[in-house]
């Protein structure tokens, strides 16, 4: 099967993917869950992606039977009431009500950016372990940030970002290769993401032209920490385009690339961070189309990272994605990916010879949200994208995104760990 052949948006039709993750069940009375018991999921956000969440979980679900949907939550009602009747879980409008149930073992935030960081660490308060997406953050919430790295590390429960790029077993054994000294000291890595879509009308359409907040749409709630506005129709159903909630590529896209290169290199937080962009094509929205970053680590060694929504073409022999591969340099090699394999290419003058070394498995999202379920019934803690990862990632790009919107090189301050500008 071709690499990227199974995408995050086709797995449910793929009959390949009907395997449970036996270790999770084999291990759960580790955790006191019975092999045979479930544990009770519940998604927080039912919009475009906590849809795509429920399903991926009822397979699970139904073919695994490792968890059962028992709660959704949505401040939008009529979002609510169809992911109540579709799966037939309680429905909460406040998510704290449904972190207060009992019932509820596993919590999936699909939330807008800025509502992320306050969930999660509420949800790990009440004792549930959490799957994020990503960012785990906004762009401003970089004490937020901290605070959530430290909750989940002082929980001990079981945590994961949304970045399912990390379910690819190229960029763990890439992380290996490099650990081992295949391309010696590293110096440089480049990535990037190139789409075409604005977030506009076709990317989140309107559900109701008419919509007004009241019972049925808590305005107040969408909003959390941003700043207060009175209710606009376009701001609550196409948030992707407002800085208060969203930073375009930098924070929705940047994250699937940048984690696996960071994870890769084994980079911690960055020294300096300066990026470049704007709004080069789509006008009608407050967040850039065109992002590019430069981020330097006291390691040593550079990532690049390029990215536009304004073309989609990648210079890549990977089919079917929006994600650069990644070119990791060191003094003595290079590594990057092509089609189902690692290729090695020897730097000038290096006694070692060019090779390339097969992929043991390529993305997949069911997987990853296996993978998942498998270490909260284990108590594993070792997750495919863990809280420490996600925490040094976002904090990159969020150097990066006040370096564009302040027009300043961004630095960070290891000893007081505090951003400098």
């Amino acid at each position: 099967m071709k690499r990227n052949e199974i995408s995050r948006r086709g797995f449910l039709g793929n009959a390949a993917l009907t395997g449970a993750v036996a270790a999770g069940v084999m291990a759960a009375s580790k955790r006191g869950v019975a092999a045979s018991d479930r544990l009770g999921a519940a998604v927080i956000g039912t919009g475009s992606r906590g849809s795509s969440h429920l399903r991926a979980l009822k397979h699970i679900q139904d073919n695994d039977q490792t968890i059962q949907i028992r709660a959704v939550c949505d401040v939008y009602r009529p979002r609510l009431d169809k992911a109540v009747e579709q799966y037939g879980a309680k429905g909460y409008m406040d998510y704290r009500e449904l972190l207060a149930d009992p019932n509820v073992d596993i919590v999936f935030i699909a939330t807008p950016d800025h509502l992320h960081g306050d969930q999660a660490i509420d949800a790990v308060r009440a004792g549930k372990d959490v799957y994020c997406e990503k960012p785990v953050t906004h762009w401003r919430q970089f004490e937020l940030t901290k605070k959530l790295a430290k909750e989940v590390a002082a929980s001990g429960r079981v945590f994961q970002c949304g970045t399912q790029g990390m379910s690819d077993a190229a960029w763990i054994q890439m992380g290996q290769l490099v650990r081992e000294g295949l391309i010696g000291q590293p110096v440089h890595a480049e990535c990037g993401f190139f789409r075409v879509g604005d977030w506009g009308e076709a990317g989140m359409p309107i559900d109701d032209p008419n919509a007004q907040p009241g019972t049925d749409l808590n305005w107040k709630a969408f909003l959390g920490d941003s700043p207060q506005r009175d209710f606009d129709v376009s701001r609550f159903f196409r948030w992707r385009m407002y800085e208060d909630y969203a930073g375009g590529p930098c924070t929705d896209l940047f994250p699937h690339t940048l984690t696996p290169v960071m994870h890769i290199l084994g980079a911690k937080m960055p020294d300096v961070a300066v990026a470049t962009g704007g709004m080069f094509r789509y006008t009608e929205r407050e967040v850039p189309d065109t992002f590019n970053m430069l981020i330097d680590f006291p390691e040593k060694f550079t990532i690049a990272v390029l990215g536009t929504q304004g073309n989609d073409y990648q210079a890549t022999e990977v089919r079917g994605s929006a994600a650069r591969v990644p070119v990791i340099r060191g003094w003595e090699g290079a590594l990057t990916v092509r089609n189902n394999e690692i290729e090695f290419i020897p730097a000038h003058g290096s006694e070692k010879d060019a090779h390339t070394i097969p992929i043991e498995k390529g993305e997949n999202l069911l997987h990853f949200f296996q993978e998942f379920v498998a270490c909260c019934r284990n108590n594993d803690l070792k997750t495919s994208s863990p809280m420490d990862l996600a925490y040094h990632v976002q904090t990159a790009l969020i150097m990066a995104y006040l370096s564009l919107r302040e027009g300043k090189v961004v630095r960070f301050d290891h000893e007081n760990e505090t951003l400098l500008m």
